[in-house]
């Protein structure tokens, strides 16, 4: 028989970006491994210069990076990185992205706009990357926009064990910032065995730009504690408009948990001041010594990560961490 056959062992190695290193340390830990030592600068003119210190020949790459403040630099890094092992002939490239940079921008409400959230998927396609692991996209439909799998992680349950842990014990209600996320609003209702739902009817101001109206509240909240769901919280503007109007209708409280914490100026000062008992996140992307505050809780999601990593690598199923839900 001519040829030559050979059975080669699958290589797991962990890249990381320099956006949020906490986070990849902590999912390296748990996946028992080490990050791939990396060269990382910027030259004079700010153009980014990657280098692996190890070779990467036929592994199975994960490359992670949180598309943080400044994003388009940290999503240029990923886009180096990714074509760096795709020349150095990495046998498969996951791009692990917590959060995806541009996300908002998803469809066109207006003539002449740009579709971005479309540009990073084909972006990362074009650069080498067969795979994508993301949490808690802006818009389901941002699943079809990569040509290849895409693993959507929800923080979900790490959220709704946190609630129910410390306000099992108290009326709840699950309230959605607008009626489009209602959708949202019902998986978690039935993570908190069956809380009623509610959601705020919003309006934009002519009169000033950008500018959002709590009009009133849909639903029964008084007397109840209301988890106000997000997927992000940039601003905070909309999310504390909606807190003030449910403690307005007689809310016995607000708890706003929102899985992106990017908290854009003036965000911090908004929630710090906002009726919200407890601002409840998680570290998609790095939060700052300087905006962590009183009422904040951060919960992680290596485990989730490390978990969605290790059944990419073991062709495991990733939908069954999440009860067939993802």
């Amino acid at each position: 028989m001519s040829g030559l056959k050979r059975t080669t062992e699958k290589n797991l190695m962990v890249f990381s970006g320099r956006a949020h290193p906490e986070l990849a340390d902590e999912v390296a830990d748990l996946l028992d491994t080490q990050l791939v030592p990396t060269s990382a600068f910027e030259f004079a003119n700010g153009e980014i210069y990657v280098r692996y210190q190890e070779s990467v020949r036929g592994c199975d790459a994960f490359v992670l990076q949180s598309h943080t403040t400044p994003i388009n630099e940290w999503i240029m890094e990923q886009l180096i990185m990714v074509d760096a092992l795709k020349r150095a002939s990495a046998k498969r490239i996951t791009v692990v992205m917590p959060f995806w940079g541009y996300s908002r921008q998803d469809k066109k409400h207006r003539g002449r706009e740009p579709i971005s959230a479309r540009l990073i998927a084909d972006l990362f396609k074009t650069a080498g990357a067969d795979r994508v692991i993301t949490v808690d996209l802006h818009a389901d439909q941002l699943q079809g926009f990569f040509d290849g799998p895409v693993d959507h992680l929800m923080a979900l349950p790490l959220l709704t064990d946190h609630i129910k842990e410390k306000y099992g014990d108290q009326p709840l209600a699950v309230v959605s910032p607008d009626a489009g996320r209602i959708k949202v609003a019902e998986r978690w209702s039935a993570r908190l065995d069956g809380a009623p739902l509610a959601f705020i009817h919003k309006t934009r101001r002519t009169d000033v730009a950008n500018e959002v109206v709590a009009n009133r509240v849909v639903g029964e909240v008084k007397g109840r504690m209301c988890v106000l769901t997000d997927d992000m919280i940039d601003t905070g503007g909309t999310i504390v408009k909606a807190a003030e109007a449910l403690m307005a209708e007689g809310a016995a409280g607000v708890i706003i948990a929102a899985t992106h914490a990017i908290l854009s100026d003036p965000a911090v000062d908004r929630l710090k001041n906002s009726s919200a008992t407890e601002v409840v996140i998680t570290n998609t992307l790095p939060v700052p010594p300087a905006k962590q505050f009183d009422k904040l809780t951060t919960l992680s999601i290596a485990p989730m990560v490390a978990r969605a990593i290790r059944e990419v690598f073991e062709d495991g199923s990733v939908t069954s961490m999440f009860d067939g839900q993802a």
